[in-house]
């Protein structure tokens, strides 16, 4: 029999200029708008139990500002803080967000207390209640459908191997001297369609970076067009957007053909962008939910489960000799000095990124405590991760036995960084010489998700 109800909600989160964004190791202020930045809310029950998916066009919020988010929605909605999943879409085009008590450091020569930044992360916060309430207040009547399609050609592995046997992340295109990427892409996109007597729910799960614009304006960059090109293809729809296992891949081809560089420049780190590349990527993936939507295999949905589990992470502490080279170049990072440091492009991002993680680690943690969560509808299933994932996390959770099909979804309930496969750590390369925590790290990740699932089966 089949049980479920679903409801949807779409507020405004764009944020003032003059606030600083965030997705750099270099400062940038709002200069402008390019497209409004969105909170998405699909709510779902099952009779008595509910649970609130929220997709937040935002690069990241640390797990004390999570958590200062969640209670705050859960208390206004009225549902159990456990039932709050709150999903970052990583875009790299939006503002710094904090409660009054978040402390986090990585916060690119600027301070968290800036009152625009406290302005702004009050108004979000008080939003995204305002989108659960209107969400659980359209609940109605659903049926569930799961299909996959394909999104080709516009996410790829930015880790390579250079011939003088050294790692690099985002070696810049047509570089003489990479030998080949290191790792997989996994192109699949997930769609989770609810109909309702009127319309359709459309719940998108696909894995890349949205860092594809550049500069200083304000963006929801692809993930934005996706769903504004969903919706405008599909009549009575609504689309929300999750983003899956996206830490080792994004939208830039080291070996491009044909007309794969239109519309794009080489930016300051070696990375090419542009705005209608983000376009053309949003459209690629809506294909992929085109591909899936009149094909879904619909099931009736007689459960509704939810379950957050704390899970103990080892720290990537650094080694006493390690520290003066560290300090050195984090103090003149902070002074704006970089051109005083013998790097450029990407991989003076890694060596500036290397050295603030040391510096942040000197004196611990050891460990850090973290939210893994996870939502069962019938018999599929979203997994939280609290920062962003390699490719490998998101297959071995997609491998868990007994469900039809399990969507890992990063920066959820937290976002404190990369999470790179064990091997990796052995070649080096940005993500895992930022990453604060222990190589182990994956491995528990796949086997905590995995085990959590096994709660709700």
């Amino acid at each position: 029999m089949n049980l479920l109800k679903a409801g949807f909600s779409r507020v405004n989160a764009t944020p003032p200029l003059g606030i600083g964004i965030r997705g750099y190791f270099k400062p940038r202020i709002a200069d402008g708008v390019l497209d409004e930045l969105e909170i998405n809310t699909l709510a779902l029950a099952v009779e008595d139990k509910k649970v609130l998916l929220i997709s937040f066009d935002n690069c990241g919020m640390s797990r004390v500002t999570s958590d200062w988010f969640r209670a705050y929605v859960a208390e206004q909605a009225g549902v159990d803080p456990q039932a709050v999943f709150i999903s970052c879409t990583h875009t790299h085009q939006g503002p710094f967000i904090a409660s009054p008590d978040d402390q986090e450091s990585d916060t690119e020569g600027l301070s968290l207390s800036d009152p625009l930044i406290q302005e702004y992360s009050h108004f979000a916060r008080g939003r995204m209640a305002d989108g659960a309430r209107m969400a659980l207040a359209d609940l109605q009547d659903a049926k569930m459908g799961f299909a996959t399609g394909i999104a080709p050609h516009i996410s790829f592995v930015r880790r390579f191997r250079m011939k003088d046997g050294s790692v690099a992340t985002n070696p810049g295109p047509n570089n003489p001297n990479v030998v080949g990427p290191i790792g997989e892409v996994d192109e699949r996109v997930h769609v989770l369609r609810f109909d309702r007597e009127k319309d359709s729910l459309i719940l998108v799960n696909f894995g890349t970076h949205p860092d594809v614009i550049g500069g200083n304006k304000i963006s929801a960059d692809w993930p934005g067009f996706l769903r504004r090109t969903v919706e405008k293809t599909l009549d009575n729809t609504k689309c929300i957007f999750f983003n899956g296992a996206q830490g080792d891949v994004n939208h830039v081809n080291v070996f491009p053909k044909g007309g794969d560089e239109n519309d794009m420049f080489l930016d300051f780190d070696d990375v090419p962008r542009g705005y209608a590349h983000s376009r053309y990527m949003g459209r690629v993936v809506a294909g992929g939910v085109l591909q899936a939507f009149d094909k879904v295999e619909y099931k009736d949905v007689d459960s509704l489960r939810y379950a957050m589990k704390e899970v103990e992470i080892p720290s990537q502490m650094p080694r006493p000799e390690e520290l003066p080279e560290a300090h050195r170049i984090n103090d003149l990072h902070q002074a704006g000095r970089d051109a005083d440091l013998p790097w450029r492009g990407m991989m003076l991002t890694t060596k500036v990124a290397e050295a603030g993680r040391m510096v942040k680690l000197e004196h611990g943690p050891d460990h850090f405590d973290m939210h893994m969560s996870a939502v069962a509808i019938g018999d599929v299933a979203l997994v939280g991760i609290p920062g962003e994932p390699f490719t490998g996390i998101g297959l071995g959770l997609k491998a868990a036995e007994g469900w039809r099909g399990v969507l890992p979804v990063c920066l959820t309930n937290g976002g404190d960084g990369y999470f790179p496969m064990k091997e990796a750590y052995d070649e080096g390369g940005y993500e895992t010489q930022s990453s604060p925590f222990a190589p182990e790290t994956a491995q528990l990740l796949i086997t905590e998700g995995c085990a959590l699932l096994d709660t709700l089966r």
